[in-house]
């Protein structure tokens, strides 16, 4: 189990990958930002004191945080998780499912965060989850009003839906012959 210094030490280190990682991001190196990323995650596993680990069944303690360390460690960890998606986005092969995924991770905790709502909106597009995409698009929308790159989307994921249902129709249509 970790004891109070283990982790502010683990917590120290995990910020220090994420910075890392934000500044190879920053020069468009992504693979080593993802890997900077993950290493900040590994660091986290198992600090917080809400999740179960194995150890527990065991009859080990976890550490008590105050409530400035679990926000340390719920904002680092949704920073990273967030960070990745962006990486993602721009690699040459993007695995959306991975994106939606991470933006999700980042939603159950910060549920009002704009850039994890679009990235979710964008990958749901592109996986083709319409209306899925639409809801997280137009919360994204909801909080940056003027973000150019959010009504895009919108407008993309629309007409791909309004496309999806007129194509039903017209098989519905054939096969009914109405």
């Amino acid at each position: 189990m970790a004891t109070q210094n283990q982790f502010e030490s683990r917590i120290q280190q995990a910020v220090q990958y994420k910075t890392e990682g934000n500044q190879h991001y920053k020069q468009k190196r992504l693979r080593e930002a993802i890997s900077r990323y993950h290493w900040a995650l590994m660091h986290l596993r198992g600090l917080d004191p809400a999740e179960p680990t194995p150890l527990q069944a065991f009859g080990g303690e976890k550490v008590k945080l105050s409530p400035e360390q679990t926000e340390l460690l719920h904002s680092t960890e949704c920073d990273c998780y967030n960070n990745l998606a962006a990486c993602l986005l721009l690699s040459e092969k993007v695995n959306y499912e991975r994106v939606r995924d991470y933006c999700l991770k980042v939603l159950d905790r910060q549920a009002d965060n704009a850039k994890a709502l679009y990235r979710a909106g964008v990958a749901l597009h592109y996986i083709g989850d319409h209306d899925r995409a639409l809801h997280y698009l137009t919360e994204a929308a909801k909080l940056c009003p003027n973000d150019v790159n959010v009504k895009r989307y919108i407008q993309e994921t629309e007409q791909h839906r309004s496309q999806y249902h007129e194509k039903e129709k017209l098989m519905y249509k054939g096969m009914f012959g109405k």
